[in-house]
């Protein structure tokens, strides 16, 4: 404990994380409400489309040969044309890597947190290697996400130093694991609380200088969760005073022990969550719908531009890279993000990828967007707004305010945008759309495909052979 601990805080967060633990491991499956179950699915869905997509990046490619040397038994998929199955750790720590490599997967908006891409690589890999079924799976998703989140909730950063990955991922694969395996609350404490004792301090602002490490964070989080649920049931665990320790004894987060337990079973986490089609920092989305708006309110003005406002909430304001030497960097740039949707047209991966780091009219329009803070920021869902303003070369001016960024849970992307984005990040495998579209389609009121084996699933998205 540290020294300046209050020790009857340390004792009620512990208490608290011991109520959630019990709660998530004796919840039962027929009472998951439908709608939870649905956004279950389409959280798997969207991130395992968001694995895919990176399958053909180098670095990903040159991760999973490393891995391929040294795995065992060949237990699990790793989402890659082309890779052969391999043990189940190593498989979650490949897809690990790639489910935030092209910063398409999904996210929690009352906290920075994507327990999805936490969760995923090693609940995926752990279904696959012990047969459950996908409703086993939606369900360890659904809980384990409430774990992660509330966790997130309870032990935030007062300023953006620690990266979520970092933080937060070993805890979602621990809690995904030990729910999958059936965990007593006690156990899946221990699990979980293990997992928290190997969070680990990834910088934020690596992120935005483009260090790739940042996304081996969850991939090292996937390792990490499932081999402490392994340690759990060998007796090696935490302690429940194990996240005040680490988070404000070792990070400096503030404690509210209620975020753990108020609303359980009622105000679900996996409802608060958000899509993305924009393929950057959720940070930078509401000032690329307004510059969008411009550039249709203003076809081919583009060239005219002379500078670029973007008067922005807080966390957008970090995002101030001008000249990104990494994808990963440009996705972390407000001036890069801004000048390739101004010049392409697109938020999507076609303004983020290697070409635009060096396109001419890119580079040179980054270094006139200049950042400001907005001065009226109104409560959630509106506590990140931007406001974009085109100052043309004529004296002329044209300005957009987008007050919310679309796909959060106040403006949520309809099901068939959701499955349109799906053929896109999936296209490398050409089944896969079509089985994760029935899985999304079921899983509010039809039962009856979630009782097929997930390997199955694999299987048929894959082109695979049954095992």
């Amino acid at each position: 404990m540290a020294p300046d601990s209050d020790p009857a805080l340390r004792a009620s967060s512990a208490a608290a994380v011991q109520s959630l633990m019990t709660w998530a491991a004796a919840y039962s499956h027929d009472a998951l409400p439908g709608t939870v179950r649905a956004r279950a699915a389409l959280v798997l869905a969207d991130d395992l489309g968001a694995i895919v997509a990176a399958a053909g990046e180098p670095p990903v490619a040159r991760i999973r040969a490393v891995l391929a040397r040294s795995s065992g038994r060949a237990e699990a998929t790793v989402f890659a044309p082309g890779s052969p199955p391999l043990d189940r750790a190593s498989a979650a720590a490949a897809n690990g890597l790639a489910a935030t490599w092209c910063e398409l997967d999904e996210g929690y908006r009352g906290v920075p947190c994507h327990a999805g891409a936490y969760i995923l690589p090693a609940l995926l890999a752990e279904a696959e290697a012990e047969g459950a079924s996908v409703a086993r799976v939606l369900e360890a998703l659904a809980l384990a996400y409430e774990i992660t989140v509330r966790c997130a909730r309870a032990f935030p950063f007062a300023t953006m130093t620690v990266h979520p990955h970092a933080a937060f991922a070993t805890i979602g694969a621990a809690a995904g694991i030990g729910l999958l395996r059936g965990f007593s609350g006690k156990l899946l404490l221990d699990a979980v609380s293990a997992a928290a004792s190997m969070t680990f301090a990834g910088p934020y602002g690596h992120a935005i200088e483009g260090a790739l490490v940042r996304n081996a964070w969850t991939s090292a989080g996937a390792w990490i969760g499932l081999r402490a649920a392994d340690g759990a049931e060998a007796g090696i665990a935490g302690l429940p005073e194990t996240f005040h320790d680490v988070f404000v004894g070792g990070l400096g987060t503030a404690c509210l022990p209620e975020a753990l337990t108020d609303g359980l079973g009622t105000d679900w986490a996996i409802r608060g969550g958000y899509h993305k089609v924009f393929a950057c920092c959720q940070y930078a989305h509401g000032a690329i719908e307004a510059s969008l708006r411009l550039r249709a309110e203003a076809p081919g003005r583009e060239d005219e531009i002379d500078e670029i406002l973007v008067e922005t909430h807080p966390r957008g304001l970090t995002l101030t890279t001008v000249e990104p030497a990494t994808v990963l960097a440009a996705k972390f740039s407000m001036p890069h993000a801004l000048a390739a949707a101004a010049v392409t047209g697109t938020g999507g991966q076609g303004a983020f990828d290697q070409s635009t780091l060096h396109e001419p009219r890119i580079a040179d329009l980054r270094r006139r967007v200049r950042l400001a803070p907005l001065p009226e920021i109104g409560p959630p869902p509106n506590d990140r707004p931007s406001r974009v303003t085109w100052r043309m070369r004529d004296g002329t001016a044209l300005s957009a305010l987008c007050e919310s960024a679309r796909g959060g849970a106040d403006q949520p992307f309809d099901t068939d945008t959701m499955l349109a984005k799906l053929a896109e990040t999936s296209r490398a495998y050409p089944r896969m759309a079509a089985v994760l579209e029935r899985i999304v389609r079921r899983a509010e009121d039809d039962e009856r495909d979630l009782q097929r084996p997930w390997r199955d699933c694999v299987t048929e998205m894959t082109g695979g052979v049954e095992r």
